[in-house]
């Protein structure tokens, strides 16, 4: 594993020149045209690695990228090759011109920008990695397996994945382990659980009539609404980490008519598949508490939780091994955030999430990487990917 640590540690110029370059190509994910920007710069820096790309069109979305590289034995008798998934986006939060309110630059040992953290680094981690897989002969000779890297980077993350999702859920299914490049915890603690996240809303229809004169034909949509909210309480749990917040609530049209009409946006977050059952079970079967009134309710868990199964736990345990190999202790946490692992997780792939850099400030003015931090994380991608690939 040194070795893999002396090629990284000695390529870090490279490095550092390759995440300038993608974030200095702002990627809104609304944007389109500045998306499919950043995406040619990625894809001609795949090309320029040996990577064979596939840019996949979209229409409503930024057009993904998926990349391949083919590491290992190859030929007559070989077995079918063995598929490792990297997986991440470049969409950002940040719109078109915000790089100059937060520059590009070094500073204390960080390197700033909009997208640095979350997670243009970690695209620029997973490059380097491959290289080192593909350049170093002795590692490449380690690889028992054929072995088939495969990158998915993708350009609505940051908005649902809703065009990605079926891409994703589909290299993963063909995946040995999926290794998600989004930031890690705090401190550079890999993610083995993430909470699911599911976005609701609750419509209240009632009986409009004139507050003053005839209240009484009247059924209050805003009233069943602080009816149905304080019964939504009663559904979390916090402490096994059940939330349940009601966001956004609106209604009514003006003071002196009983509203005929009340909505409530509701975010709920989950730490397993039981606990998102039980919820959209229960607001699924909400019943109004007014006569006059009905409710209808729409929405989804739009991310299922990443749990932490026996293959995640076993996928963890390898990588804390390689990272000690590389004189590094690396810890594992939870977070209530989801991500795409959160979708290669649900389909059976052993995933371990938060392998990108170290760093603070995600969708923040703050946003930065810890320069210093970036080799090892390159070389402990590499070292997992060549463990994975011998055991397999």
């Amino acid at each position: 594993m040194r070795e893999l640590l002396t090629f990284c540690e000695a390529e870090q110029p490279w490095l550092l020149d390759t995440i300038r370059a993608l974030v200095a190509r702002e990627s809104p994910t609304h944007d389109k045209r500045a998306v499919d920007a950043c995406g040619r710069e990625l894809q001609s820096r795949l090309d320029a690695l040996g990577a064979r790309t596939t840019r996949l069109p979209q229409t409503d979305a930024g057009d993904h990228l998926r990349a391949e590289f083919r590491i290992g034995t190859a030929g007559a008798g070989v077995r079918d090759p063995v598929q490792i998934l990297m997986l991440g986006h470049f969409d950002t939060v940040w719109k078109v011109g915000e790089i100059t309110a937060m520059p590009l630059r070094e500073e204390g040992g960080r390197l700033y920008g909009p997208g640095v953290y979350d997670m243009k680094a970690g695209i620029a981690l997973g490059m380097l990695a491959a290289r080192a897989l593909v350049e170093l002969p002795a590692v490449a000779r380690r690889v028992s397996a054929n072995l088939r890297l495969v990158m998915l980077w993708t350009t609505d993350e940051e908005t649902g994945s809703r065009t990605s999702r079926a891409l994703i859920e589909a290299e993963a299914r063909r995946s040995a382990a999926v290794l998600v490049l989004e930031p890690p915890l705090p401190g550079g603690a890999v993610k083995t659980s993430r909470k699911g996240c599911g976005d609701f809303e609750l419509i209240v229809r009632g009986v409009a009539a004139h507050a003053g004169i005839d209240p009484a034909k009247g059924a209050s949509a805003v009233r069943e609404l602080a009816h149905q909210i304080l019964q939504l309480d009663d559904l979390q749990d916090p402490k096994l980490g059940v939330t349940l917040n009601v966001g956004v609530i609106a209604g009514g049209t003006r003071p002196n008519v009983v509203p005929d009409e009340a909505h409530a946006l509701i975010d709920i977050r989950v730490p397993t598949l039981a606990d998102a059952d039980r919820l959209t079970r229960a607001l699924l079967s909400l019943e109004p508490q007014l006569p006059g009134t009905t409710l209808e309710v729409r929405g989804s868990i739009d991310r299922p939780p990443l749990e932490r199964t026996e293959a995640v736990a076993r996928l963890y345990h390898i990588a804390r091994s390689v990272a000690a190999e590389l004189g590094r202790h690396l810890d594992e946490g939870s977070t209530g955030g989801g991500s795409d692992g959160n979708f290669t997780a649900a389909v059976g792939a052993a995933t371990l999430d938060g392998l990108g850099a170290v760093g603070d400030g995600a969708h923040a003015r703050h946003e930065h990487v810890v320069i210093e931090e970036l080799p090892w994380r390159a070389a402990l991608l590499a070292g997992l990917v060549t463990r994975l690939a011998s055991l397999s």
